[in-house]
């Protein structure tokens, strides 16, 4: 099937950008700051004037300068609340009745401007969300750390001593090539300190309780520890499902050792410790920002990325970094935000758990709340969504003959085993307002998750055309 054409996504894109410009969200740009560089210079340009406004020349000989050219656009301000379109709640409810979403799904659709329900059935309904999720995972992270928050991977030792212990500081993006410049790092500190052999320790401490998820081993999840280095992924895979190593702690250090001895240090070990008290820094490796995480981490539905941010949000918090400790975390950073929370429950930060809930009016209050021009630390909840035929979980969910194709941004869900499948994210309806929505299913029939894949993405199309 040949891919969506660019001019759709480029006329998505413009369609986001000009909704988001009316008081919701700006969708590019790099980070400065904790806030968007094209989000805060377009802000600054909603003056009544086109281009700078030139002063008069301080010197009165001198020319005058040219004039400011007038606005070709006025400032759109904050947008009108959607008007609810007469066949909107019908149609959407006969889609809603598609046998394949199981007989008791559930909807909520919201303008994210004005915070206005559009439509809702059963939207305090608490359900399985599987990774849909994750928008509460990220909005409970980007709330409690700062938008410039890396995480360090480090190699310690005390002074004067050949002890060296590498810690683990709960990256879950670090991978062979960061290793590697760690290695040259350490040796060249090494070489720095003229020792030539070295003990090798491993700290993994800032991570407690039980590593495997309640789910048990499985290919969606390593065991969650604070040292790993490619998810532990045991092939050349960088997202979905993969084998995975029982040990990536222990494989990451004696990746290390290994890379260490190619750099003509002698290692003995690793072995297993703690990082003895008076440590010092030899050398490390840092992360992308956070913002950059999460993102990853929505685009691709990344599970390992989820439990560490989830234990990175307990920890921010003063709570024990476990899956315990997210549980309590999480929720306590969305009552913060003022959130619904009736019926919620956050058992893991990936939704791989059945236990966890949500309602479909919170997911999409999470929406809105993301793209309120307030809350730019939660903006990469809505830039890190997938784009519809084109990025992540919804790159091959809609095609060149979809209207929702580059306009629908949405996070996806699906426990086949539970027959739990769920969609929820944003749209740019046809008279420029970004929608919220969220559609959750549980109970759906047979084992292809197909049929009710498509049965949602026919919901969020419809919302291009309210």
């Amino acid at each position: 099937m040949p891919g969506p054409k660019t001019w759709q996504l480029t006329a998505g894109a413009a369609a986001v950008g000009l909704a988001l410009s009316a008081g919701a969200v700006a969708l590019a740009g790099p980070w400065d700051s904790g806030q968007r560089t094209a989000e805060r210079d377009r802000a600054a340009s909603w003056a009544g004037r086109g281009g700078a406004h030139h002063g008069p020349p301080k010197d009165p000989e001198l020319p005058a300068p040219a004039p400011s050219a007038p606005s070709v656009l006025a400032a759109l301000g904050a947008p009108a609340a959607a008007p609810v379109q007469a066949a909107l709640p019908s149609d959407l409810g006969r889609l809603l009745a598609d046998p394949a979403l199981g007989q008791n799904p559930a909807a909520s659709v919201l303008d994210t401007a004005t915070g206005r329900v559009l439509y809702a059935v059963r939207a305090d309904a608490a359900m399985t969300p599987a990774s849909t999720v994750k928008i509460a995972t990220a909005t409970a992270v980007l709330s409690a750390l700062p938008a410039d928050h890396r995480f360090a991977t480090r190699v310690v030792a005390p002074p004067g001593s050949a002890a060296l212990t590498l810690v683990g500081g709960g990256d879950p993006t670090l991978d062979k090539a960061r290793l590697a410049a760690l290695a040259d790092d350490t040796a060249r500190a090494l070489r720095a300190r003229s020792l030539g052999t070295v003990q090798l320790a491993y700290d993994t401490s800032l991570f407690s309780g039980p590593e495997v998820h309640p789910i048990g081993p499985n290919e969606n999840l390593a065991p969650v520890v604070a040292l790993m280095t490619d998810e532990g992924r045991t092939d050349s895979s960088d997202s979905g499902p993969a084998a995975r190593t029982s040990d990536p702690a222990g494989d990451t250090a004696r990746a290390f050792a290994e890379l260490l001895r190619a750099r003509g240090v002698q290692v003995d070990g690793p072995a297993s410790a703690a990082a003895p008290a008076g440590a010092k820094p030899v050398a490390s490796t840092l992360s992308a920002p956070l913002p950059e995480i999460v993102e990853r981490m929505l685009t691709n539905s990344d599970n390992d990325i989820a439990e560490a941010l989830n234990r990175a949000t307990a920890i921010a918090t003063g709570r024990p970094a476990s899956f315990d400790g997210g549980a309590e975390a999480v929720p306590a950073q969305l009552a913060r935000l003022q959130l619904p929370l009736n019926g919620a429950v956050f058992a893991d930060g990936s939704g791989l758990n059945r236990v966890d809930k949500v309602t479909p009016d919170l997911l999409t209050r999470l929406l809105a709340k993301a793209a309120d021009p307030a809350r730019p630390e939660l903006r990469p909840i809505l830039t890190g969504l997938p784009v519809a035929g084109f990025t992540g979980t919804l790159s091959g969910r809609y095609d060149t003959a979809s209207a929702a194709t580059g306009l629908v941004r949405a996070k996806t869900g699906t426990l086949s085993g539970a027959g739990v499948n769920t969609l929820a994210g944003t749209v740019v309806d046809a008279s420029g307002h970004l929608l919220a929505f969220a559609f959750l299913s549980t109970g759906t029939p047979g084992a292809d998750p197909a049929p009710v894949q498509k049965a949602l993405d026919r919901l969020a199309t419809r919302l291009t055309a309210h």
